[in-house]
């Protein structure tokens, strides 16, 4: 494991956002095209979890997201940002992080 400073760290914006709706990506086993809600702004996000979760199990979700993380390409989908999963070891199981209890769609996480 790599450490990283404080200051690295803190340079981080990880929010909690609302998943709005979930679609699979057409010829993408693994991929999901995302749109979701952070405050007053939505994004567009590509994530790696249709072997986890169906769209509609996630619809209405709250997840925390790395909202500052430059944007990237994945399949022809400008992904604007990362959420947050704890995955085992063997990739056999990947858990969506949330916010234990109700909470603000923006609100910063520390």
């Amino acid at each position: 494991m790599e450490l990283i400073s404080f200051e690295e760290f803190a340079k981080l914006d990880l929010r909690v956002a609302t998943v709005l709706s979930a679609e699979k990506v057409e010829g993408a086993d693994k991929l999901l095209k995302l749109r979701i809600k952070i405050g007053g702004e939505e994004r567009t996000l590509a994530a790696g979890i249709a072997k986890y979760y169906s769209p509609e199990e996630l619809a209405g979700k709250k997840i925390v997201v790395v909202a500052n993380l430059q944007p990237r390409k994945l399949r022809g989908i400008e992904s604007q940002g990362m959420l947050l999963a704890a995955v085992s070891e063997d990739e056999s199981s990947v858990v969506l992080l949330s916010p234990e209890k109700d909470i603000e769609d923006g609100t910063k996480v520390t």
